[in-house]
């Protein structure tokens, strides 16, 4: 495991203002290494076997107002959009890191469909860019191109 990616992730998501805890986790998760408690993202270096896992958890909490965040407990929610949102947000949080976003779209990942995801980023077809308008931490698109509002490039990481 990449103990310095890990901590790079960490240390990014704390400074965008979300909370992170490191600690053991002994019952099983839906991401392996990753739990949500109460609106806190708690990781288990032991544990965790996808760093990338922790940017899209993290998208789930930053395309949601703090109220909403402050409730996710154990799962982030089913809302398809908001997972959209979360895509789009974690392959942003990778570029801006300077992470391969094939380590967040792994193959263990997406119910099968990392691959796909990443064929539409590197064809500039982002999914979620929408969610990241609506919550304005992206500017919208002049054209049907993102990349026309500089997406991936975000005006901000979290939504107030």
């Amino acid at each position: 495991m990449n103990s310095q990616l890990i901590t790079t992730i960490i240390l990014f998501l704390r400074e965008i203002g979300l909370t992170v805890v490191e600690r053991s986790i002994t019952k099983p998760t839906v991401l392996p290494g990753v739990e949500v408690e109460h609106g806190v993202l708690v990781v288990d270096r032991a544990t965790l076997e996808y760093p990338g896992d922790l940017l899209h958890e993290a998208g789930h909490f930053a395309v949601v107002p703090p109220l909403e965040r402050e409730q996710f407990h154990v799962n982030v929610g089913e809302d398809g959009g908001m997972e959209m949102g979360a895509i789009a947000w974690s392959y942003a949080a990778a570029l801006h890191l300077g992470i391969a976003p094939a380590l967040v779209f792994h193959n263990a990942g997406y119910r099968g469909g990392a691959g796909s995801l990443l064929d539409n980023f590197a064809a500039a077809q982002y999914v979620g860019v929408p969610i990241l308008t609506w919550r304005g931490l992206a500017d919208a698109p002049t054209t049907h191109d993102p990349r026309s509002a500089g997406y991936p490039r975000m005006k901000r990481w979290l939504t107030a």
